[in-house]
């Protein structure tokens, strides 16, 4: 069996914090707790499913999948039955140790991929202290070992000025970076890349905190849905749909280089989260070869070329693919490696998965690209990121 060297201080630059089933309704001011986010039995399907507003969601379980000994569509019908490091600290902590993981960084799950159904809440107050409940569960999470965990402020993307302020609240109380959707204007928002968002962009860059774009982050209650439609679950179906998800950050990756949101902000980092690795170097080939003839050096004459900007401020990584990976060492400054823990497609082995532990990955990939681009990837790259001593 593989071993990491301790004396590398391995960071998982994406993991995952499964809320509690009591996070809304324990947490929020009690006028808000009667209509709190909460999980509920769903009659029709026999299963456990969290309900938001008058919206029913996804399978409690659904992103609790590490160690489970049955293959998708089936998952834990209840964190019971989950694997405890999923939600609780000091269980995280053994897990790591166990494999090998110094530090992680945290992403959440029901308020990140159904934010479609927390900004259709009518309540304004009750939107805002949703999302501040997240980030206080957050914090306290972490600080049960605040150098090992990582936490990333959710912001109320509806709302800029609150945004702004949550921002700045989160960075005072220990969050290192920002999680953001690539998908703004499939909620009536402006682009991602519009000047509307420059305040929030212009006080993260102030900060030193990372804008990360996570796949599926942003989708709508209808591709959610899809995602999770356990009745017509087809594993080929779903092998392509999953894939295609990791790509779509390529769109994301396209507007930001070409649209002059990094000129605007040139110290700001942005991170494409659980994306890949191994169509970047033909996606920067493919946008240096458009820019040039498209004539946008003689239009834009003060800006780099897409590639130029990726290589000073964008970041993306890396978990199961190997075949790409004799690319890494000319893009060794820009990518970090990750796990995806808990979900369905994490390095987490078992009955229920076909993926090799994190430290089975790391000790082949090394020998694909050298120690030394290696320690960048699984260690430096991240740490300058996310302010990890």
């Amino acid at each position: 069996m593989a071993v990491v060297d301790r004396a590398l201080r391995v960071i998982d630059a994406d993991t995952h914090l499964t809320e509690p089933v009591d996070l809304w309704t324990s947490r929020l001011p009690e006028r808000f707790r009667g209509s709190a986010p909460h999980v509920r039995f769903h009659e029709p399907s026999g299963t456990w499913r969290w309900v938001i507003g008058e919206k029913w969601c996804s399978l409690v379980g659904n992103y609790s999948m590490a160690g489970w000994p049955e293959f998708p569509p089936s998952c834990p019908p209840s964190l019971d039955e989950a694997d405890p490091a999923c939600y609780d600290a000091k269980a995280r902590l053994a897990h790591m140790e166990a494999n090998g993981i110094y530090a992680q960084v945290l992403y959440p799950n029901v308020i990140a991929f159904e934010g479609h159904a927390f900004m259709a809440l009518d309540d304004e107050a009750l939107k805002l202290a949703c999302v501040r409940t997240y980030n206080e569960y957050q914090a306290e999470f972490a600080s049960v070992a605040p150098e090992r965990f990582v936490t990333l402020a959710v912001l109320p993307f509806w709302d800029l000025e609150a945004s702004i302020e949550e921002l700045r609240k989160c960075h005072e109380s220990g969050h290192r970076g920002v999680l953001w959707a690539a998908t703004l204007e499939k909620h009536g928002l402006p682009d991602f890349t519009s000047s509307h968002w420059d305040p929030l962009y212009a006080e993260a860059q102030e900060r030193g905190l990372s804008i990360n774009f996570h796949v599926g982050v942003g989708n709508t209650a209808e591709e959610i849905e899809q995602a999770m439609n356990r009745s017509s679950y087809d594993p080929a179906a779903n092998a392509a749909r999953s894939s295609m998800s990791f790509i779509s950050n390529a769109r994301t990756l396209g507007l930001l280089l070409t649209s002059g949101l990094c000129d605007r902000f040139p110290r700001l980092n942005f991170v494409s989260v659980e994306s890949g690795f191994g169509y970047v170097p033909f996606l920067l080939d493919s946008l240096d070869w458009q820019w040039a003839n498209s004539n946008a050096p003689a239009v834009y004459p003060d800006r780099m070329f897409p590639s130029e900007y990726f290589k000073r401020q964008v970041y993306a990584m890396f978990w199961f693919e190997h075949k790409s990976l004799a690319l890494l060492p000319d893009y060794q400054d820009n990518v970090m490696f990750e796990t995806d823990f808990p979900h369905p497609t994490c390095l987490h082995p078992g009955l229920g998965s076909a993926a090799p532990a994190p430290a089975e990955v790391i000790e082949r990939d090394t020998a694909i690209v050298g120690d030394d681009v290696m320690r960048k990837v699984l260690s430096d790259n991240a740490r300058r990121v996310y302010h990890i001593d």
